[in-house]
């Protein structure tokens, strides 16, 4: 397939807001991929090389878009990609010079609209509301398969791409043979918002309630002796955690994969700002220095699979059970089960008496819905947050003049892949902060005018806010009342923000609360 297919087809998933047109483009385009393009196809639909970084950086791809355009489209997903193990083998005295002219001679054979995605698809840009949610859903039609079993086979490997090309060459038995492995990161499950207590009880009945930690999500995986500790966002963090493998590496069991949180505590078990838990995340050189001054305490609240069986497809209150008999009670989350309100209030309480933020309430029939934000887990926080999307920012004045302050909001909004804006805010934000978001907002800068800065949006920040209130201002129809800036979240990608439609369900529990 050449190049300039994918391009086009990119261009109309992003340019339309109806779901069901993109699914129509995207499969029809990946039922035509040959089957040495099918990896290569998704990975670039998905805004991903298919391949380890090549060592192109902005400033170098930047240069090489001054290359004058060819006038036809005859590049295929193929060369491309060939073009691109050429850039990476560059090494050694006058690598960057070979990397640039391997990368003019590939930008030399796109037409425009090519050069312009292979640019963003180099440096990490490439946004066409291509979400891969929806490019598991336009798998599973291009291969004639359900969606669950494409989805399940992409939650068990990690590897979208991957998943296609099985389903496309050996279908549903392919895909049955796919199963968790120890070392290949699985993306997490998440949990969805509780507007109270009450609600949750109705909605799930009796459940297992957690606490509810600001510290960092981790996920575990031991194979013999073989430890690695991987982020919210699948990063390999297993240098900067000594004391997370140690904790593993001692475990009875001789395979397992956990989910749970590290936090650093206070000398009196108080739990330290989310920021001061995620310096150990930044650190790279004399980390058993820092793990001396910020040791970290790590409870788990899951278990994915155990001594070579996999336990996704198992109840909540079957892995509960295997979590509790394959690890020390010190290393297991403090956990209640209970259909009582005023016992789960209780259980809230103690939680929040000790500093954390509230609970996770989980059915104890749930599955584990990888990579997914079920109804079957809720978190329940006293004080209403968002993760939201940085759109944009103004110049501050005053006391602020230099600094971006005002940030603009956006929730993410599933139908189009974009993002809507919810309101602004320049409250929560210290000095220090304002620095540090203005150096990052700016590195972000698409555009300006007089007094905003318009970003990429990449930066996921918490929002503390009152109530959700109608508004004929914002394309949403709805605003946030009384927000501030709680914290960035550094271990969140835009992926991870809170939907448009999460902000209209909180304001519509309002609303019926207030008849």
């Amino acid at each position: 397939m050449r190049l300039g297919e994918l391009v086009e087809t990119s261009r109309q998933v992003g340019a339309t807001r109806k779901r069901l047109e993109k699914l129509a483009l995207l499969a029809e385009l990946i039922r035509r991929l040959a089957r040495e393009e099918v990896r290569l196809g998704v990975a670039y639909l998905a805004g991903e090389l298919g391949r380890a970084p090549v060592g192109a950086g902005p400033a170098l791809v930047r240069a090489v878009l001054g290359t004058a355009a060819a006038p036809d489209a005859a590049l295929t997903l193929v060369e491309v990609d060939r073009a691109l193990a050429a850039v990476a083998r560059a090494s050694g005295s006058g690598s960057s010079a070979q990397r640039r002219r391997a990368l003019e001679e590939l930008f030399a054979r796109a037409t425009a609209p090519e050069q312009s995605f292979l640019a963003r698809l180099i440096v990490g840009e490439l946004r066409q509301g291509a979400l891969e949610g929806l490019l598991v859903q336009a798998v599973a039609r291009a291969a004639t398969l359900d969606e669950p079993t494409v989805r399940r086979a992409w939650m068990v490997s990690g590897d979208l791409p991957g998943v296609a090309e099985l389903a496309l060459r050996g279908g549903r038995e392919a895909l049955a043979g796919l199963r968790l492995r120890p070392g290949v990161a699985v993306k997490p499950m998440l949990a969805q918002d509780a507007g109270s207590l009450g609600e949750v009880l109705t909605d799930l009945g009796e459940a297992a309630f957690e606490w509810k930690l600001d510290g960092a999500r981790v996920q575990v995986h031991k194979d013999g002796d073989e430890v690695r500790v991987f982020t919210r966002q699948l990063n390999d963090v297993t240098a900067a955690v000594p004391e997370i493998v140690a904790v593993t590496r001692a475990l009875p069991a001789r395979t397992v994969i956990l989910d749970g949180e590290t936090i650093a505590l206070e000398p009196d078990g108080g739990p330290h700002p989310f920021q001061v838990t995620m310096r150990r995340f930044g650190r790279k050189l004399d980390v058993e220095a820092l793990r001396a001054e910020l040791p970290l305490t790590t409870y788990f609240f899951d278990v994915l699979h155990l001594d070579d069986a996999d336990l996704l497809d198992r109840p909540a209150a079957a892995r509960f059970h295997a979590l509790a008999e394959a690890l020390p009670p010190a290393l297991v989350i403090p956990r209640v089960v209970t259909g009582n309100e005023p016992a789960a209030q209780a259980f809230l309480e103690s939680a929040l008496d000790r500093g954390h933020e509230g609970v996770v309430a989980k059915t104890l029939a749930a599955t584990y819905e990888a990579g997914r934000r079920g109804g079957s887990w809720r978190k329940l926080k006293p004080v209403h947050t968002l993760d939201l999307v940085v759109l944009a920012a103004e110049w501050g004045s005053g006391r602020r003049q230099g600094w971006l302050s005002n940030l603009h909001l956006g929730a993410r909004d599933p139908a189009n892949g974009g993002f809507v804006m919810l309101g602004k805010t320049f409250k929560g934000l210290t000095d220090e902060r304002l620095a540090w978001q203005t150096e990052k907002l700016l590195a972000l800068e698409l555009g300006r005018d007089e007094w905003t800065v318009h970003v990429r949006p990449e930066l996921v920040v918490e929002i503390a806010f009152g109530d959700v209130q109608s508004s004929a201002r914002y394309p949403g129809g709805v605003a946030l009342r009384f927000a501030r800036v709680k914290r960035y979240r550094a271990d969140k990608s835009p992926a991870d923000a809170d939907t448009i439609d999460a902000v209209r369900a909180i304001h519509a529990r309002g609303t019926a609360e207030a008849r």
